[in-house]
């Protein structure tokens, strides 16, 4: 690593927009500094399936899919409230004009491609692809990656958690991150780990020209093209979570924990840039921990999720952040629990990163189980009479194949992950002793309030006009989406188009036209 303290571009943080940016700043000729505060890269990225929903690409077109940028205009003009707003709809069209040339601009280096990743879209809009228009970079070997890489990418969740080594080989968002830091590494990029970005320097001018950061260890680094915070949300701050109304609980999130704690964004907000945080998070109900931490959960193939009163409240099948949202609803949600029967051996029928060990559930109480319905409601603190009727008219769902309560089944997305052999392949009953009730939390995969920003990446002054020299991605940025999740990746879809339109317009270079 370089000893040199000023670089062309510097930038925060180590996920998949973050490092989308380095990628392509130090492609492009620029001297690049990559800063994380914590010991290894990819932060909530490498946790992640790496599924990138970036639009109207050629990886879509290979796959033969029915996308195309209209169609992703199209579904997006049907779900977004506020599509319309003029600031939403510049960043839209920046989104969509920019993702197919993003992608096309990454294919070109021999270090990272893209495969079509089957996996449904959120919502049943007009523009929704059959399947989903995601996409995810291919897996790599960590033999075959340079040696720094392979040594700082950070393991998947259930490895980091327990302080494992990663597999020998990457998939999903590792593989994501792990391809874009060989770029970064390969192109002469420095890598800095173990710093906390507190501060931003500026020129001392009116308009305050941001020229660099200050960590919390002294270290000050200056860029001449432009700083892009891109260093997650404040997930991991209790008391900013409280004040700005983020529900859940640190410790539920799926945010490498100690980390993600707004210092950036507050940088940036002290210099008089404008935040909104009304977006909330990325949400999804968290299978509950024996240590009190949360796991993210989708793809239930059966059983029933009740509240503390015994009732059904939603869709078990719905997308989980559309789930976690419906959780937040009301305070009876939370804990919840999820009942079901041993048709699958005594594990959950559903998909949890990490899952955990069905005994040491049960031993810590997140678990409990019983011989009958009636029993597991005792045992789990909700009416018996309410919980055995919920089960039951459950039960007349899956031998009738229609969910009258809440149409689980009726969605594509709802039978992507079933098995059923019933009418309805998302209704399976809860039928076998002995019965489970498993323990569930409202979870994260991180805030998405943040920076306001406008189509260049640019973050803006609380007077609308944008900072020279700062830029925001990811979720140190409000969200594009505000509060709808479009589809698997948006998450790091976005945050690489915008991490990218940052470059552009930093290689534009002082003087020179902005990418308005």
């Amino acid at each position: 690593m370089s000893d040199e303290q000023q670089y062309d571009v510097i930038v925060v943080g180590s996920g998949g927009g973050a490092l989308t940016g380095a990628a392509l700043a130090a492609r492009a000729g620029l001297s690049v500094a990559v800063v994380e505060r914590t010991p290894l890269l990819g932060g909530t990225s490498a946790y992640s399936g790496g599924a990138c929903w970036l639009p109207g690409s050629q990886v879509q077109q290979r796959a033969g899919l029915p996308d195309s940028t209209d169609g992703a205009r199209t579904y997006l003009e049907a779900i977004l409230p506020d599509v319309d707003a003029p600031s939403t709809r510049a960043r839209v069209e920046a989104f969509l004009a920019h993702a197919p040339e993003l992608v096309a601009e990454l294919e070109t280096d021999p270090d990272l491609d893209f495969e079509w990743l089957p996996f449904p879209e959120y919502y049943d809009a007009p523009g929704r692809v059959p399947s989903g228009r995601s996409i995810q970079p291919t897996k790599v070997r960590r033999d075959a990656l340079l040696p720094l890489v392979a040594e700082l990418v950070r393991p998947p969740v259930e490895l980091d958690r327990v302080g494992s080594p990663g597999r020998r080989t990457l998939t999903g968002g590792q593989a994501l991150v792990a391809r874009l830091a060989t770029i970064v590494v390969r192109e002469g990029g420095t890598v800095l780990t173990g710093h906390t970005v507190v501060g931003l320097l500026t020129d001392g001018e009116d308009d305050g020209r941001v020229v660099g950061v200050r960590t919390a260890d002294g270290l000050e680094l200056t860029a001449t093209r432009g700083v892009l915070v891109a260093a997650g949300g404040f997930e991991g701050n209790a008391a900013q979570r409280a004040e700005r109304g983020v529900p859940g609980d640190v410790a539920w999130s799926m945010a490498p924990r100690e980390t993600n704690r707004g210092e950036a964004i507050d940088a940036a907000v002290a210099l008089g840039a404008a935040a909104d945080y009304s977006a909330l998070g990325w949400f999804c109900p968290g299978l509950a921990q024996p240590d009190g931490g949360g796991s993210f959960t989708l793809g239930f193939r059966s059983g029933v999720m009740v509240d503390a009163n015994g009732h059904r409240y939603a869709n078990e099948s719905l997308p989980y952040d559309r789930f976690g949202r419906e959780m937040a609803k009301a305070p009876e949600r939370v804990p919840s629990w999820f009942v079901f029967d041993s048709a699958e051996g005594g594990r959950l029928p559903g998909i949890a990163m990490p899952e955990g060990d069905p005994a040491a559930h049960l031993e810590a109480g997140t678990w409990v189980t019983a011989d009958t319905v009636e029993e597991l409601a005792a045992l789990a603190g909700v009416p018996a009479d309410a919980l055995t009727a919920t089960v039951e008219r459950y039960n007349g769902f899956c031998t009738a194949g229609v969910d009258d309560d809440f149409g689980r089944g009726n969605d594509e997305y709802d039978t992507f992950f079933t098995a059923g052999t019933g009418p309805n392949r998302a209704l399976s009953p809860v039928a076998q002793a002995p019965f489970y009730a498993a323990r569930f939390v409202l979870s994260d995969l991180g805030t998405k309030g943040g920076l306001l920003t406008d189509p260049a990446g640019r973050v803006l002054h609380t007077d609308g006009t944008p900072f020279r020299g700062l830029y925001a991605a990811g979720n140190s940025a409000a969200s594009l989406f505000g509060g709808v999740y479009p589809g698997p990746g948006a998450p790091l879809g976005s945050a690489m188009v915008f991490a990218s339109l940052a470059v552009r317009d930093m290689v534009a270079g002082p003087g020179q036209p902005h990418q308005d």
